[in-house]
C-alpha cells in the first residue's frame, strides 16, 4: 500500500492526472512498477538446473573448511536446525506493523490464508499522517532468492495504485526477519476518505507465491 509523496508534490499519479483521490509515493529504484524492458528481461530468465537441498549441499562439503567458510560468506550464517531435506524454501509472513509518530504501533497478525477474519477494514489510517510498514517473516528449509512484494489498491472498484518492491534474498534462520519500508504519508481531503481494497503478494525469483493477502483498509479524518 503506498500513498501520496509529500516530498514531491509536483509529481502526479499516472492513474489520476488531477492528483485527487490517488495513492502515490516517492519513487525508488527497487520499487518502481515494471516497464516493458523489465518484462522483456523476465522473459529472458536463465534456465537453471535442478535445486538441491541446502542440507545436502552442506553435508557434502562439511569436511572442507575453506569451502564452508566461502559458503558462509556467500550465504550468510545459515541455521542448519532450520534446514530441511527438501530443496524448496518455506516463507511464512507473520506480522504487518504500521508505525506512525502520531500513535502507538499497530501490530497485525497476517493470517495464513491471507484473509483477515474481521468483516470491516483490517486497519484505518488517518488522512495526512506519516506511517511506515514493517513486514515480519520467517524463512526455513532453504534459501529464498529474490523475495519481492507487490500490491494493487482499488477504491470503489477503480484501480488507484500498484507497486512492486524487492525485499531481497534470505537464508533459513530461527529468528524472524523484519523488513522496514520507506516512510510515506496518506493523502488528505474529503475525496480520499473512505474504504480501499488491496491485493498483495509475496513471490520469489521462481514466481512461487508464498502469500496472497486480500483485505480492506480505511482512510479517515482521525485515527480510531
Amino acid at each position: 500500500m503506498g500513498l501520496k509523496d509529500e516530498e514531491n508534490k509536483a509529481e502526479e499519479s499516472s492513474e489520476d492526472p488531477k492528483g485527487q483521490g490517488t495513492l502515490s509515493r516517492k519513487n525508488s529504484h527497487s520499487s518502481l512498477c515494471p516497464t516493458e524492458d523489465d518484462e522483456e528481461d523476465e522473459d529472458k530468465k536463465l534456465e537453471l538446473g535442478p535445486m538441491i537441498a541446502l542440507k545436502e549441499q552442506f553435508e557434502k562439503d562439511k569436511d572442507d573448511e575453506s569451502l564452508m567458510r566461502w559458503k558462509e560468506q556467500l550465504l550468510g550464517k545459515v541455521d542448519l536446525e532450520e534446514v530441511g531435506e527438501t530443496p524448496d524454501p518455506v516463507v511464512k509472513i507473520l506480522n504487518l506493523t504500521i508505525r506512525s509518530p502520531d500513535r502507538e504501533d499497530m501490530v497485525l497478525t497476517v493470517p495464513e490464508d491471507g484473509k483477515p477474519t474481521s468483516k470491516g477494514p483490517w486497519f484505518t489510517l488517518k488522512e495526512g499522517s506519516k506511517y511506515t510498514l514493517v513486514f515480519t517473516f520467517r524463512v526455513t528449509n532453504n534459501i529464498v532468492s529474490g523475495l519481492r512484494y507487490s500490491n494493487t489498491v482499488w477504491k470503489t472498484g477503480i484501480k488507484v495504485y500498484g507497486r512492486k518492491e524487492m525485499l531481497g534474498t534470505f537464508s533459513p534462520q530461527a529468528e524472524p526477519y523484519n523488513h522496514v519500508m520507506f516512510e510515506e504519508s496518506t493523502p488528505s481531503g474529503m475525496l480520499v476518505r473512505g474504504s480501499y481494497s488491496v491485493k498483495s503478494k509475496f513471490v520469489d525469483d521462481d514466481d512461487k507465491c508464498y502469500l496472497e493477502n486480500n483485505y480492506t483498509f480505511d482512510i479517515r479524518k482521525n485515527w480510531l
